[in-house]
């Protein structure tokens, strides 16, 4: 693929994480932190995140089959996971974990289970999108420059 049409599809994928709302402004802050000494920066902290998560969601399925439920066990895993997500901008994510938590603060289980649900389904949505994301950048090479989304 030529190099230029290659940037477009970037520039494309990128912009429409932000125009879907999948993304926030935190992103593009991350992304200001990559330079050519570090070129994979935004990758590795988005790779590195998402293995935390696994473990917290590990952690969350177990405290969820747990009764009668720790709603401040939950809550605490709910805070780590939520904390995460905003480090790269994971806008959906960040709001099913805000969602979650306020059913812990009103002891509701199934609220807690059916945001758990929804939590885990935009989560791995947003992995495979950024999958996508990152094999394109791979493939164009270092060149690609942070920048608002329109």
């Amino acid at each position: 693929m030529e190099r230029n049409q290659l940037s477009r599809q970037i520039n494309r994928m990128r912009q429409s994480l932000f125009d879907q709302g999948s993304l926030d402004e935190q992103f593009v802050q991350l992304e200001l932190l990559q330079d050519e000494t570090n070129p994979n920066f935004v990758e590795e902290v988005v790779t590195l995140c998402y293995r935390d998560s696994y473990r917290l969601i590990l952690n969350l399925e177990q405290a969820l089959q747990k009764s009668p439920l720790d709603f401040n066990q939950l809550d605490s895993y709910m805070q780590q996971f939520k904390g995460s997500s905003s480090s790269i901008g994971a806008r959906k994510v960040k709001a099913q974990c805000t969602l979650f938590r306020e059913y812990c603060k009103s002891g509701s289980g199934e609220g807690c289970f059916r945001t758990f649900q929804e939590l885990k389904k935009e989560r791995t949505a947003l992995k495979n999108k950024f999958e996508a994301y990152f094999q394109l950048k791979r493939q164009a090479g270092p060149s690609q420059i942070a920048s608002r989304p329109k």
